[in-house]
């Protein structure tokens, strides 16, 4: 007889981890027990030697379908002389370490059971298993056990408690299990009337739905808005109450049979819609919804993953439906009842509710199937809050994030764990969850904050440095923005100390003279830090943020270096008074300030080709340029050329100035300054590379979410033997900032000077 103890790390608490050791031991003839403890799944086994060895390459070879191991240690341990294996009751001695699932998807056995009338859980919207349902969402505290959910109000009857202490079912220790006799339902309320049984209430939500009404439905992380999104009368209607003019709303297709009539799905973005995270998932259009993607050629996608969601399709709503987050234009999404029938009730005709309650807010993620491999643009339900890495410190800390697309990163003995997407925290709301997020997690947790070193935006008046200062710490300090985006990257690879050419590339950041970045190179690494050795030739930024909102602000600055220019005001350019305005600045030196923004050149490209208005949304008019440069078949490129250090936009935007003088169409221009960034980025790398004897280039930063960049760079630099790295784990946006800063902090690449000088 032999004895061993095992710990298991990572993803395996809520997903049927101890069912599936239990289950295992008795197949092997083991005994022993299992049980939930702060650092994952810990386990003892004694038996035969074989058996033992068995058991361990069945761990390690099948787990549970939605666990995610990082790690298995096993030690020989004494025999006890046990009788039979158990699950015994979660134990706590220190602070939790363990790493919570992100919710799940309802599994084909629930659907199954979902849509069986002889079955007890038949038409129940909150049916589950051990292999799927709510887990993130419903999580009070840790360890992860029906008593710590949102769940623990409803005591189980006596067909869940069996099924849930049957070792050989599917629901044995599914903490959210419930059925229709004891477990929580929906209810529908609108101005006419009011239902309260489940399975009446969400056919009265899909009637509502056909009929052309807009239904606030409470999902699995808040509320969201539906409408039909084939009726242009509902989705123009939702815009106008939503105050959300451009940007795109997401749908949600009936099955994967009628998303492939909506986009053109290649198999990476296949695999992407159908994964366990189901994302919302950016492809090219096939079909025409009018006002759910205005100007643009792609749709974001996404399938069902609740029970309601099928229930809804089932009971007669649209097979493809509008499902955006249930806010105003900014605001965070609304997740608890009272809060959602106050703020959306000037948006929605009719309400679905549910009676679980939700323990934190979770938007729906948003993902690409790139030319780099699949990118992750949001990073909320289906993958948050797991630990997207793990980084050698044992101090913990705080990473903030920055502004825009906001997200925070925890690190609790080394593991990262990234929030869920909080948003841009110039709104009040989003500012509270963000508040509220940090508090989450250090709570969750159980992070002593008086060891907590908080690491933020070097940027002196960005909301998340100054909430940084009230923190409760250690110690403080900022991490630079683009830097940071670099850092991410390799955090997600543990690559410390791997040299590389990093590439950040977005439309703001601070840098380290004070001046606005945005279009940077760097060569190092996470250990050594990274030395800032080239960027975009410097322009002035007239009137400074606002150009952001202004694409022909932002040409101004770029085109004040430029000779003989024409009258942008006459056609084709029609340049509107704004651009003399931005001028005028430029010319009395008044509120202009040095840049090296790369969003900002796609903006006065922009501006050059034909965005001539006000943005409605973030980085629209870069997205504008990337739609119309695709329409073109003309493939060359106009010059960016490359010094050594700066990368010299004049002669490119004097190829678009020329181009458009002489007539030639707005797309092919467009395609080829898309090109011609690519190529002068190319030439740069490949360079730099050479030089410092570098065989690997990053790429991040929110430049990068262009995906016809991407795919120039690639096929620039495939012949080369270089490696092209860029996110996968955290967006390449701003919302892997926390990731990378926490990463250069844990090497102490933090500048804690700075900020006293602030605070002074």
């Amino acid at each position: 007889m032999s004895a061993c103890s095992i710990k298991v790390r990572g993803v395996v608490q809520g997903v049927g981890f101890r069912p599936f050791v239990f289950r295992l031991a008795r197949a092997n003839t083991l005994a022993g027990w299992v049980l939930n403890g702060e650092e994952g799944v810990e386990i003892f086994l004694e038996g035969a030697d074989r058996s033992l060895e068995a058991f361990v390459h069945g761990l390690r070879t099948a787990p549970p379908p939605a666990a995610r191991i990082a790690e298995i240690e096993v030690q020989t341990s004494e025999p006890a002389g046990l009788d039979g294996f158990t699950i015994r009751e979660s134990r706590r001695q220190d602070r939790p370490t363990t790493r919570i699932s992100p919710d799940l998807p309802v599994c084909e056995d629930c659907l199954r059971e979902l849509f069986d009338p002889a079955d007890e859980r038949y038409h129940y919207p909150y049916i589950n298993c051990t292999n799927c349902g709510p887990r993130f969402t419903i999580t009070l505290r840790l360890p992860y056990d029906r008593k710590n959910t949102t769940m623990g109000r409803w005591p189980l009857d006596q067909l869940c408690a069996r099924q849930y202490a049957d070792p050989w079912n599917r629901r044995f220790h599914a903490q959210p299990v419930a059925c229709p006799s004891c477990g929580p339902g929906y209810s529908f309320l609108s101005t006419e009337e009011s239902v309260c049984r489940s399975e009446p209430s969400i056919r009265k939500a899909a009637e509502f739905l056909a009929a052309g009404k807009i239904v606030a439905v409470k999902g699995v992380g808040g509320y969201h808005l539906a409408c039909d999104a084939r009726n242009a009368v509902a989705v123009y209607a939702l815009r106008e109450r939503k105050y959300r003019k451009e940007k795109p709303f997401a749908l949600m297709a009936r099955n994967i049979d009628a998303a492939r009539e909506i986009v053109d799905l290649s198999p990476e973005a296949e695999a992407l819609l159908t994964s366990a995270a189901r994302p919302i998932v950016i492809a090219p259009a096939k079909a025409h919804f009018p006002g759910a993607a205005p100007g643009s050629k792609e749709l974001g996608v996404m399938l069902p993953y609740s029970p309601l969601h099928y229930l809804l399709f089932e009971m007669g709503a649209p097979q493809v439906l509008v499902m955006t987050s249930a806010n105003r234009s900014s605001e965070p999404v609304a997740y608890e009842d009272a809060d959602a029938l106050t703020r959306l009730a000037a948006i929605a005709d009719a309400f679905l509710i549910g009676e679980r309650p939700i323990a934190r807010r979770v938007d729906d993620s948003v993902a690409r199937a790139g030319v780099l491999g699949p990118v992750i643009l949001r990073r909320s339900r289906g993958y948050a809050p797991g630990a997207v890495t793990t980084i050698p410190t044992r101090r913990p800390i705080l990473a903030l994030g920055a502004d825009l697309k906001n997200a925070i990163t925890l690190v609790v003995n080394g593991q990262a764990f990234v929030s869920q997407h909080i948003g841009d925290l110039s709104d009040y709301q989003s500012l509270r969850a963000f508040q509220e997020t940090v508090d989450d997690l250090i709570s969750m947790y159980e992070v002593d904050r008086n060891d907590l070193l908080v690491v933020h935006d070097c940027h002196p008046q960005y909301v998340s440095t100054g909430y940084a200062q009230g923190l409760i710490a250690s110690r403080r300090g900022g991490v630079q923005h683009h830097r940071a985006h670099v850092a991410s990257v390799l955090a997600e690879r543990r690559e410390w100390e791997k040299r590389v050419v990093g590439v950040s590339l977005d439309g703001t950041g601070y840098g380290d003279d004070g001046t606005i970045w945005g279009g940077e190179i760097f060569v190092g690494s996470i250990a050594a830090g990274f030395d800032r050795v080239a960027h975009l030739r410097p322009a002035f930024l007239p009137g400074g943020d606002a150009a952001a909102q202004y694409p022909v602000q932002a040409a101004a600055g770029f085109l004040a270096q430029l000779d003989h220019l024409p009258d942008l005001g006459s056609p084709p350019f029609s340049f509107p008074g704004r651009y003399d305005d931005a001028r005028a600045l430029l010319r009395k030196g008044i509120r202009s300030f040095s840049t090296t923004s790369m969003g900002r050149l796609f903006d006065a490209a922009a501006a050059l080709l034909g965005f001539t208005r006000e943005v409605s949304f973030e980085g629209q008019a870069a997205m504008w340029l990337e739609q119309l440069a695709r329409s073109a078949r003309s493939a060359d490129a106009y010059d960016l050329p490359f010094d050594g250090q700066d990368l010299d936009f004049r002669p490119l935007l004097q190829g678009i100035v020329k181009d458009r003088s002489l007539g030639r169409s707005p797309a092919e221009v467009a395609r080829a300054f898309q090109r011609g960034i690519a190529q002068g980025l190319a030439a740069a790398i490949v360079s730099l590379c050479e030089a410092n004897h570098i065989d690997t280039a990053v790429l991040s930063g929110g430049v990068f979410q262009n995906e016809l960049l991407l795919e120039d760079l690639h096929s620039m630099l495939n012949p080369s033997p270089l490696a092209i790295w860029g996110n996968r784990e955290v967006p390449p946006n701003d919302g892997g900032i926390s990731l990378g800063q926490a990463a250069l902090a844990a090497f102490g690449h933090f500048d804690s000077g700075r900020q006293e000088a602030v605070d002074a």
